[in-house]
């Protein structure tokens, strides 16, 4: 007798476990920079529209596909056809890809977080030469949470042709960090089950704290008023049209499997349209609220440089011309240079090389995203608050539960194929597979721990995923609405929960989605093709900055496997079942 298939223990369990995987790192290190590239307030046009025409109708897709076929990714659409079995082979491929490199973050949030009980906080000065004259020169020149974050947390090489050796303290938190993710999956959806109450509440609990602190932040408000200040002109922009699709698909986790893991584990009577709106919304809401929290801590940022800048040449300026203390301030500053110019040129022209330019504004502009502003943008931030120790453990915490939140989806993902498989499950317990999955992750994901390893992880992050899902979920669409047949699945999915498709879900899965996934497809090959040689941002230790690279042949090799090694899989399945199909037929056709 088969085995009954484990469900979820109630209904509000489902919803917490999408909203820890959509809800994760994107939302607050992808979200705030593309408002801040887009026209603040204004990009919110386009991420509403992209929403409602995509995000809730794909969503909604993969969810009823997962209830109502009740298996893994790649289970769901070989019942769907025999021909889409490799739509979910490629759905594991691509989890496979993001789980290696994505809990290396969480290594890193382990790492810092760790650092964060220490006083003072290891990256708010710089160390010590070794002369003890000075401090470091490449922290100097660049400044002390960019030396923490790329000399003593990566120990970065200057190019990804330098590979180094594995830094054993990073590595030891990658391992922490897939015990962690193992213990969470050890007992299916019975343990995930509860685990997901704290990766989806905690977070929010962090993200109100930080809020109410931001906005008391001096300086929050220009951070905020630059966030909403819209700039219209961006609406007639294709590319912040483009970008709002692409963040929404990729935050709510489209094409992974995770989702229809997830929903195949639900009660077939379950209510999944109106889960997938509350998740939609829930997801879209959570991202401008942490542009709100990033944006008030942003701004106190920019305001304490920029500060700290004005006191530096008033300073510069008093002690050269024995100006009386408290004569110069900011509001008087630029007069008094104008009249030291004029009335002193020669004594002005030597020290004028040595007085910088502050502008708030510019300080503002700085658009950073990913690991750059969780990393260095955000402890630049904290260092300079009250009691920062407190901000930084809350923080690092926050960023640990959000990436295990989402780890839980992509492990899913790939567990929930393996387990369903009749072959492997004989012989394997889920723990087992569950752990053999995890140590495979661990032991490949040591690579992103060398000296070279963020190249690598910014490889992974960049190509492993983007061309691949755009063409899983555009296939996934194409076969529901017209191989399997619209009709036919509005049917049963009424025959299951009880309730009729409307035409707002019938026009968005049958020609609207659908051809903005196409539009999509086209802007990225495209990119791609104009961009020509790829490039990436090494780091220049004697420089203390970034510095462009051209990707070495090897580099560009590996960039192909992963689009490939995940795409090919759809054609080259359904070519395998094709051919053994027609073999069958073959060897049990009568001889004449």
């Amino acid at each position: 007798m088969e085995q009954r298939r484990p469900l979820w223990a109630t209904p509000l369990q489902f919803v917490f476990a999408c909203i820890s995987y959509a809800v994760g790192l994107g939302n607050v290190w992808r979200f705030p920079y593309l408002c801040q590239m887009y026209g603040g307030g204004s990009f919110l046009v386009p991420y509403v529209v992209m929403l409602v025409v995509e995000g809730m109708p794909l969503l909604y897709l993969e969810l009823a596909v997962g209830q109502r076929m009740r298996q893994g990714s790649i289970g769901a659409w070989r019942t769907v056809s025999p021909y889409l079995s490799g739509v979910g082979v490629a759905s594991v491929v691509v989890s496979f890809f993001l789980s290696m490199y994505y809990n290396v973050i969480n290594a890193w949030a382990f790492w810092y977080l760790f650092h964060s009980f220490q006083d003072p906080l290891p990256w708010s000065v710089c160390p010590l030469n070794g002369n003890r004259t000075g401090y470091v020169e490449e922290c100097e020149k660049a400044s002390s949470t960019q030396y923490f974050w790329y000399r003593k947390t990566l120990n970065i090489s200057p190019s990804i042709q330098e590979s180094g050796a594995v830094q054993w303290e990073p590595a030891l938190c990658l391992i922490l960090a897939w015990l962690v993710v193992y213990l969470c999956i050890l007992r299916g959806t019975e343990s995930t089950g509860k685990v997901v109450y704290f990766t989806a509440l905690l977070p929010y609990c962090v993200l109100i704290i930080y809020l109410v602190r931001g906005l008391t932040l001096h300086g929050a408000t220009n951070g905020l008023a630059y966030m909403f200040t819209p700039k219209v002109e961006q609406l007639v922009n294709p590319k912040a049209w483009i970008n709002a699709a692409t963040q929404i698909f990729f935050s709510l986790g489209l094409g992974f499997g995770s989702l229809i893991a997830f929903a195949s584990y639900n009660e077939p009577s379950n209510n999944c349209q109106k889960h997938a709106i509350i998740v939609s919304i829930i997801n879209s809401s959570t991202s401008i609220f942490a542009s709100i929290v990033t944006f008030s801590i942003y701004g106190f940022k920019a305001t304490f440089n920029y500060e700290s800048c004005l006191n530096k040449v008033i300073l510069l300026l008093t002690n050269s011309f024995d100006l009386e203390d408290g004569f110069l301030t900011a509001s008087n500053l630029e007069q008094v240079k104008d009249y030291l110019a004029s009335a002193h040129p020669s004594k002005y022209s030597k020290v004028f090389p040595q007085i910088r330019n502050c502008s708030l504004e510019s300080e503002l502009e700085t658009a950073v995203q990913g690991t750059g502003l969780a990393f260095i943008v955000y402890t630049e931030a904290i260092k300079n608050m009250e009691v920062s120790q407190l901000w930084s453990v809350l923080y690092f915490f926050m960023l640990l539960l959000l990436g295990i939140g989402s780890m839980l989806g992509n492990t899913a993902a790939i567990l929930t194929p393996l387990t369903d498989s009749k072959v492997i499950s004989s012989y394997l317990p889920k723990e087992a597979i569950s752990g053999l999955v995890c140590l495979t992750n661990c032991a490949i994901g040591l690579l992103f721990t060398m000296e070279a390893g963020s190249y690598w992880f910014d490889i992974f992050n960049d190509y492993a995923a983007t061309l691949s899902l755009l063409l899983i979920v555009l296939v996934e669409t194409v076969a529901v609405c017209y191989l399997y047949g619209l009709s036919r699945f509005e049917s049963e999915l009424k025959a299951m929960t009880g309730r009729a498709l409307n035409w707002y879900w019938k026009a968005m899965w049958g020609g609207v989605s659908p051809l903005l996934i196409v539009s999509l497809f086209i802007f990225y090959l495209s990119d791609y093709i104009i961009t020509g040689t790829l490039r990436y941002q090494a780091w220049d230790a004697a420089q203390g900055q970034l510095v462009t690279k051209d990707y070495p042949p090897h580099a560009l090799a590996v960039i192909g496997l992963l689009v490939a090694s995940s795409t090919m899989c759809i054609p080259l399945v359904a070519l395998g079942t094709f051919i053994t199909r027609r073999l069958r037929r073959g060897g049990t056709a009568p001889v004449a």
